[in-house]
């Protein structure tokens, strides 16, 4: 493809550099207007400086991607409802036998929670947890939070529904879900450990080898919870006995009006205070007022039965998650077995579906319009493919030189551009690329984009949306605050990015 005219080539690279600017620094002092604003001033500006018309871009916005997106963000939002990050959470700290062995969870666990639930959800969930039980058990933060962040980018390389560019991939290359995952997972697992390892090397002195031990002021602070507790626990049966023993006088303000039955009997007639109204009790003189055994039982059965249906709706969420991700790996539609699972949960509420679609990110599903848009409009300037011309013969993946030029181009690209723009830009040069050493090598090409462009993101700390919402989630967590900076990242996340980067290449390249 040859360069467009040269106003055209102009004005594209103006607005797609404005989208790129207020992508990668949301908060430019001369516009801090963020991402999706961002997106959205390239797009319009993309059609008002006539590189491309408005039906060009209405075409541009990928629907299925959105589709999927979506249908994800729901399903997440219910599976965080039904706990299910909860118990992911007990898992870290059940049984275990010392610091080193909570790190290694940290990073199991985020791992396959992100290739399920999407790095960004796993990260918005466990941050807080994992600072607290690190704090809690007197062990130092840092190791754990990019524990946490760099696995969670890991992980989610492993399925199309991982992470966001993964979602375009798997969209734009035909890829099926099974596909993706044996091409991607052991790479994954290799990653975990190279990453654990990594991160044990480097805070070897702050794990303590034996069991986790607890600081006195921390047990100090459990006894005193502990003691807290039992005294709640001995007002309550005060609560109960008053209760039990002088309900209509304490709680109930009774007041006997003897009136005149047709028999000529007196009726009794209590009067609630809480309600302010007037109840026929009984109309015999001898009987007695409330009944708080019969009470007690009703609200027992009421209580039981409303635990049977949260426990019926939790095993619903999970079942249903189970059949979507079957489906998924069946083959079926991805945008559109999302959309279904989403909508049964909405179904299964049986609630006003509002409350739990105002949780949906929108405003990342109109940053991918906006993006799509001036993506594709940046492309049809033609400099995205003269640039690749140049560097597409020695970028070739039939040789191992090849494939680390290839690999360096994705890693670098995604930390400048960002790692979806980055798949946006490069995905179809790299499969048509491919696809002329031979079909098989097409997958490959897709498939190395994901495993690169998604470790990419652990380089620095804004290298991905994950990094950044643990380090806001951990500077803002209540009581338990600690500030994660940007060097301090950057002193773990180059060697762990190069090396768990190639130890992932080797496995893909022989997929």
């Amino acid at each position: 493809m040859v360069l467009a005219s040269t106003p055209k080539v102009v004005l594209g690279c103006v607005a797609f550099t404005i989208f790129w600017v207020l992508a990668v620094f949301p908060s430019v002092p001369f516009m801090p207007v963020g991402r999706t604003a961002g997106s959205l001033l390239g797009a319009m500006l993309m059609v008002l400086f006539r590189v491309m018309t408005p039906e060009e871009a209405y075409a541009a916005i990928d629907l299925p991607i959105l589709g999927l997106l979506f249908g994800t963000m729901v399903v997440s939002i219910f599976l965080e409802r039904a706990d299910m990050f909860k118990y992911l959470g007990n898992m870290l700290s059940w049984k275990s036998r010392g610091s080193k062995d909570l790190l290694f969870r940290v990073c199991l666990v985020s791992a396959v929670a992100s290739a399920l639930f999407t790095n960004d959800t796993t990260c918005v969930v466990l941050t807080e947890f994992i600072l607290k039980m690190a704090r809690q058990n007197n062990l130092p933060p840092q190791p754990f939070l990019l524990a946490l962040a760099s696995s969670s980018n890991i992980g989610s390389a492993a399925t199309p529904i991982g992470n966001p560019q993964n979602l375009v991939i798997a969209v734009e290359s035909g890829i099926t879900f099974g596909q993706f995952l044996v091409g991607v997972f052991p790479a994954m697992i290799v990653g975990i450990f190279a990453n654990t390892c990594i991160l044990l090397c480097y805070f070897w002195s702050d794990c303590i080898s034996e069991p986790i031990r607890r600081s006195e002021s921390m047990n100090r602070a459990d006894a005193l919870r502990s003691r807290s507790y039992n005294s709640e626990g001995d007002i309550q049966v005060a609560i109960r006995s008053l209760r039990a023993s002088s309900l209509s006088r304490e709680l109930v303000e009774v007041s006997t009006i003897c009136d005149r039955r047709d028999d000529g009997g007196p009726r009794k007639i209590t009067r609630s205070a809480s309600h302010q109204r007037s109840v026929i009790i009984e109309d015999a003189p001898d009987q007695p007022g409330f009944n708080d055994g019969e009470k007690d039982k009703d609200d027992e059965v009421l209580s039981k039965q409303r635990r049977w249906k949260v426990l019926v709706w939790k095993y619903a969420v999970y079942l249903t998650t189970l059949g979507m991700l079957a489906a998924l790996l069946l083959g079926l539609n991805m945008s559109w077995t999302a959309i279904t699972a989403a909508l049964i949960l909405l179904a299964l509420d049986f609630t006003d579906a509002q409350a739990c679609l105002e949780k949906v990110s929108y405003s990342l599903l109109i940053f991918f319009c906006g993006m799509f848009i001036t993506v594709d409009g940046f492309n049809r300037t033609g400099i995205p493919n003269t640039l690749w011309e140049l560097v597409e013969p020695y970028a070739r993946i039939d040789s191992p030189k090849g494939v680390v030029l290839l690999a360096v181009v994705i890693l670098v690209l995604s930390n400048v551009a960002s790692n979806v723009p980055t798949v946006l830009l490069l995905g179809t040069r790299v499969a048509a690329s491919a696809a002329a050493i031979s079909p098989a090598s097409e997958k490959k090409a897709w498939l190395i984009l994901a495993w690169v462009s998604t470790v990419a993101g652990n380089l620095t700390l804004l290298g991905s949306a994950a990094n950044l919402i643990v380090c806001e989630q951990a500077r803002r967590a209540q009581f338990f605050g600690y500030n994660l900076t940007f060097w301090s990242h950057l002193r773990f996340g180059v060697p762990s990015t190069i090396i768990v980067t190639a130890v992932g290449l080797l496995i893909v390249v022989s997929y």
